[in-house]
């Protein structure tokens, strides 16, 4: 779930009205229906943007100038704590055609608040008549620009064909292990591609996959997300792909709602028995902790926040949502099913997460310590660790999987990569 801006903006708006409503609901009765059919509004707007895929995110990021600067081309932007963030990152503009790679800060001016960054390259579009963009985490367009060779292969998903990058890590000699990368809410497969220098270093052959309602896999019979409940089917295909090729072990990496998603497909998929591990980033670890963060975000007073959850989980909410079926958030809800979790689970989560909050993952670990090992990480925007400090991220992943790797399953034999 990634689209804060987007979605915030419009609850906000319209929540205001509603809570100017609530607060004359004592004034009769015709005055209470008028608040309850905007309290019903909001909360069944609330919902309708949980669970409806945005296309075309908002792009609300001023572009102010770009210059030829000493190193090459830099970019002036707003100070905003995304843009003053260390790292590399990426600005997406033109309606999502357009996409750039922004490297380091080369100076800031805090009495015009402006600060100047390096684009290091121009993807896609015409950057210098862009005049908003969108900043993001997913700093590089197709493996190839990080280095790798994939093989565009379909997944023949229940829905129908889905694209997915293929990167082998030897050309001419397929793992038995197996990386299967899911990206988040919002994002697409390009995700992935930051986790590709750990997982090829190690030798594992690795899938960068789409799913339902994400642009490029075919979107589902309602064209709405279930948030896990549904996805997790996508990504059975695509271990199903990687078992049908060779696969002994697998270990699914998901970032944000693709956290919980790869959480579904281990907890549902008979194909689970071949998943050694879960690297999570960010993750949504229990959907109601997250739904009611958003909510106090954007100042949605509680009953709205409520009312529009019961949206979502609730058969009647349908007409409202477009859900085909309700989302169970309970079944989705790992801090109280800790101990259910038997699959070895690191996460990876900022500190300074201000949209998937941080705090059930540590309930989760606290619970469970055998299965999940928690590294936060003291600073970063939302599945944006890698992009602050990519040193430490691949450290510790790479940590991981390799303890992973050298303690086998119960029952399970070591094999070679």
């Amino acid at each position: 779930m990634r689209d804060r801006n987007s979605v915030g903006k419009r609850v906000k708006k319209t929540a205001t009205t509603a809570s100017w409503a609530v607060a004359g609901a004592g004034v009769g009765i015709a005055a209470g229906s008028v608040v309850a059919a905007a309290a019903s509004g909001v909360a069944g707007y609330f919902a309708r943007q949980v669970v409806v895929p945005v296309r075309t995110p908002e792009e609300a990021l001023e572009i102010y100038s770009l210059f030829q600067g000493p190193s090459g081309l830099e970019i002036i932007l707003p100070m905003t704590p995304e843009t003053l963030m260390p790292g590399l990152y990426s600005l997406s503009f033109a309606g999502g055609e357009g996409m750039a790679r922004i490297g380091e800060i080369t100076s800031s001016n805090p009495a015009d608040g402006t600060v100047s960054r390096r684009v290091e390259k121009i993807y896609s579009g015409d950057l210098n008549s862009a005049v908003r963009g969108r900043w993001t985490g997913m700093c590089y367009a197709h493996p190839n620009d990080f280095g790798f060779s994939p093989t565009e292969i379909t997944l023949e998903t229940e829905l129908g064909p889905a694209p997915a990058w293929y990167v082998p890590a030897k050309p001419d000699a397929p793992s038995k292990r197996w990386a299967i990368m899911v990206h988040g809410r919002g994002p697409k497969r390009n995700e992935g591609i930051r986790a590709l220098p750990v997982t090829h270093g190690l030798g594992m052959d690795s899938l960068l996959i789409s799913y339902r309602n994400d642009g490029q896999a075919p979107d589902a019979p309602d064209g709405r997300y279930g948030l896990g409940s549904t996805e997790w089917r996508d990504v059975e295909t695509a271990m199903a792909y990687a078992v049908a090729a060779g696969a002994e072990e697998i270990i699914l990496f998901g970032w944000s709602m693709g956290g919980a998603i790869c959480l579904q497909a281990n907890d549902l998929s008979p194909l689970s028995t071949y998943i050694s591990g879960l690297v999570l980033d960010g993750p949504v670890v229990d959907w109601l902790d997250v739904l009611a963060h958003q909510s106090k975000a954007y100042r949605l007073p509680g009953p709205i926040s409520t009312l529009g959850q019961w949206m979502m989980t609730h058969p009647a909410g349908r007409w409202i949502t477009g859900l085909a079926a309700p989302v169970d958030f309970t079944r989705m809800n790992w801090v109280s099913r800790a101990d259910q979790l038997r699959t070895r689970t690191l996460i990876v989560h900022s500190l300074e997460d201000d949209f998937v909050p941080v705090k059930p993952a540590f309930a989760l670990a606290a619970k469970n310590p055998q299965f999940v090992t928690l590294v936060p990480f003291a600073r970063g925007r939302h599945t944006q660790e890698w992009n602050y400090d990519r040193e430490k991220w691949e450290h510790v992943v790479r940590g991981w999987l390799s303890d992973v790797f050298d303690s086998p399953k119960p029952g399970r034999l070591p094999i070679s990569a």
